[in-house]
């Protein structure tokens, strides 16, 4: 697995470049559909592939591990065979489910004790363990045991959370390096920098994660509440640090705002529930900004959902026909709400992309931002 850097924007630090790996190539900046339990919801793989453009997508180490767990993925030959997607995958380690279930976890150094949302049974959570467990998930690119602070966080006890990542991180790495793939496929190990919204915290983590030298670096403890002027703020101060010939990965981030604004910076990949879940609540994200699908005012728009026709979605069904199938509380109004969605946020990678090959990005940022902030 490697990296290519094609074209760095004259203008910003944006990026077009291309991570090869043994389920395809994956050209950035990219966009990732975020699918926890072998699934993106409402959606199939043909209409991942072939309607939403995806080139990869995240499955969730503790949620997979919960349900259906190794037993089951394992003799099914890996979750690209399970789940029947030919593509890159990605995993979390389940570092952001020590933030997430803070009311039913324990942090010691060794590792998290935390209770199944499912069943309340207990389960531990070792750096070598949450390897050992992508390693059977079989994920194109696996991360870093981590622990993700919360927003706002003290910084006697951020700068002590950053320091535990650092040493599990080693351990996940000493890991790796004792056991192997087990479907036949390289499997490369991304860090994540942590340290809360402290600069000098993001700085120390920057630099130990980037001595790795590993395939990808992640930036972590993002999107977890904090204004978007301190995501911009922790998100340039660590990609001047990061090495440039890696993917830099911003995790859980966001709009299509942020996006744009955070591919400026030198972020490569992406991901969010927000295109997904969001979609099956009404609210869609177009080109020309965002919708609640459920107002009355589209009651009687015939118009596509998107007049730039972003998705295949748009031409096929109106905005008068979704608000329909919404109010109806029909399956299908969350179907095509997600493809929408995920299609427009693919759709805004690539467009970068493009953007920044022909030296145009800078001029189309400014031009589009605007826009994705109305309120339609």
């Amino acid at each position: 697995m490697h990296f290519t850097l094609e074209h760095t924007d004259s203008e910003s630090k944006a990026r077009a470049g291309v991570l090869h790996t043994d389920h395809g190539i994956i050209e950035t900046p990219i966009f990732m559909p975020v699918g926890t339990a072998g699934t993106v919801k409402g959606v199939h793989q043909h209409e991942l592939e072939e309607d939403i453009k995806a080139q990869i997508i995240l499955g969730n180490t503790y949620h997979l591990f919960l349900r259906p767990g190794l037993d089951v993925i394992e003799p099914a030959g890996g979750l690209h065979k399970f789940i029947n997607w030919e593509k890159p995958i990605l995993t979390d380690s389940g570092g952001y489910q020590v933030y997430s279930l803070s009311g039913a976890r324990k942090i010691k150094e060794e590792g998290v004790t935390f209770q199944s949302h499912i069943d309340g049974s207990y389960h531990f959570f070792s750096p070598e363990r949450a390897i050992d467990i992508q390693r059977s998930i079989g994920a194109d690119i696996i991360m870093a045991f981590d622990e993700c602070t919360p927003y706002p966080c003290d910084y006697d006890y951020a700068k002590r959370s950053m320091h535990m990542t650092h040493r599990w991180l080693k351990r996940c790495f000493n890991q790796m390096d004792a056991t192997e793939s087990k479907y036949g496929h390289e499997q490369a190990l991304f860090p994540i920098i942590q340290g809360s919204t402290y600069d000098d915290l993001r700085k120390e983590s920057a630099e130990t994660i980037a001595s790795y030298d590993a395939v990808g670096n992640a930036i972590g403890g993002l999107s977890v509440g904090e204004p978007d002027e301190e995501l911009y703020k922790t998100t340039d101060l660590v990609c001047a640090i990061l090495p440039e010939d890696k993917p830099r990965y911003l995790m859980g981030v966001g709009t299509p705002i942020n996006l744009l604004e955070c591919i400026s910076m030198g972020i490569d990949m992406f991901d969010c529930v927000m295109p997904s879940r969001n979609a099956r609540h009404g609210m869609l994200f177009t080109s020309e900004g965002i919708m609640n699908i459920k107002n009355k005012k589209w009651e009687k728009d015939f118009s596509p959902l998107d007049p730039n026709g972003t998705s295949y979605v748009d031409s096929t069904y109106s905005k008068a026909y979704l608000r329909h199938l919404m109010h109806s509380k029909e399956h299908l109004a969350m179907q095509i709400a997600t493809i929408h969605n995920l299609a427009f946020y693919l759709w805004l990678v690539t467009e970068a992309r493009k953007q920044i090959k022909a030296g145009t990005f800078v001029a189309w940022k400014n031009n589009m931002i605007p826009k994705l902030g109305n309120r339609l």
